[in-house]
């Protein structure tokens, strides 16, 4: 044999050394490689999951919150509605809106008992002389009949604002 040929031999020996010694790196990154590719697309694929499910939770959440705010205001206009047949019944219970009762052709037959829900002429003219009273300047009224008057003014509107109110009152006894 020729050294040539030894040397072949000898060159094609280490070359599939190498390849043995070097196929098990080579599938040991290959298989990393799709172990890493596969966790990376599971990922992506909870992640977008996670996203669609944020996504319907949100929607879900504005429209219950759009629903509330409907009910909120149905409440509303139905305590309007409540709070103006309560209007209303006190007007009747005074006989203020007896007028609301009585027919046009009934009119004379109803003329000396409707408006006065059982008052005497005394108390009408009582009415009558607190009506004057209120006619006349603020310089004129009585000073405690302006002090009432200046007290009502200052007073809530809303149960909120006597909330608000009260709060307030609260912070200042506590500090």
């Amino acid at each position: 044999m020729s050294t040539g040929l030894i040397i072949l031999i000898v060159v094609v020996v280490l070359l599939l050394i190498g390849l043995l010694v070097m196929l098990p790196r080579m599938r040991a990154k290959s298989e990393e490689r799709k172990a890493r590719n596969e966790l990376e697309s599971r990922r992506e694929r909870v992640a977008t999951e996670h996203r669609e499910t944020a996504s319907a939770r949100a929607t879900q959440a504005d429209r219950a919150e759009q629903e509330a705010e409907i009910a909120q205001q149905k409440a509303r206009a139905e305590r309007a509605e409540a709070e103006r047949h309560e209007a209303e019944a006190k007007m009747h219970d005074r006989g203020l809106a007896d007028d609301q009762l009585v027919e046009d052709h009934e009119r004379d037959r109803f003329a000396g008992v409707t408006g006065d829900n059982g008052t005497t002429d005394a108390d009408r003219r009582d009415d009558d002389d607190d009506r004057v009273a209120d006619d006349r300047t603020a310089d004129e009224q009585p000073a405690a009949r302006r002090a009432t008057a200046d007290d009502a003014a200052d007073r809530p509107d809303t149960e909120y604002e006597q909330g608000r109110e009260d709060e307030a009152q609260e912070r200042t006894r506590g500090t």
